[in-house]
């Protein structure tokens, strides 16, 4: 993946994001997800949820995370988050992350980022579409966050428990199972 930055990153996967969260059925918002203790209308919420934790980052204003939220509003999010993303100077600001940590909002960025990519996977497997991640993303999350950041998670009670994958499993396989999904 070499040199590309969290916030391509993340353009990226939540462009992917929302094209799921725009195949939503209304139908499908009580059915449950690979998130354990989650609904598809939860996952919605923590998608939305994301944006405004990063918005509420690079505006120095922390944003209530929403209920009820739809495809239409993830997608906002997501332009509220590009948009402000493109002040270098926000870059460097300090937010205070999921975990409890200090980091910067590109940090923060490259967190929504792995975020989405594996909470898309999430949704898609949930409402029945395709489930294939992009392997340029799977590769850039795997080099930025495996092995430490799933055991981070994991102690803070956000991850569950890693899934034994295969020795020649694909990267994408390779990244559910440490995120704690049964690819």
């Amino acid at each position: 993946m070499g040199q590309t930055s969290p916030v391509a990153l993340y353009e990226r996967a939540s462009a992917r994001a929302v094209e799921i969260a725009e195949g939503v059925r209304p139908e499908q918002l009580a059915l449950p997800t690979p998130c354990s203790a989650w609904t598809v209308q939860d996952l919605l919420d923590h998608l939305a949820g994301g944006t405004g934790y990063l918005a509420g980052a690079i505006s120095g204003s922390p944003l209530e995370p929403p209920s009820g939220a739809t495809a239409a509003d993830y997608r906002a999010g997501r332009a509220t988050c590009l948009a402000g993303l493109r002040d270098p100077a926000a870059l460097s600001r300090t937010c205070r992350s999921p975990l409890g940590f200090d980091w910067t909002v590109l940090e923060a960025t490259a967190g929504t980022f792995m975020d989405t990519l594996v909470h898309t996977w999430d949704l898609a497997t949930a409402t029945g579409q395709p489930a294939d991640l992009d392997p340029v993303l799977v590769e850039a999350c795997i080099d930025l966050f495996l092995p430490e950041m799933p055991e981070r998670g994991r102690a803070a009670g956000l991850i569950g428990p890693a899934v034994a994958v295969a020795d020649d499993a694909t990267p994408q396989h390779r990244l559910l199972g440490a995120m704690g999904r049964h690819p």
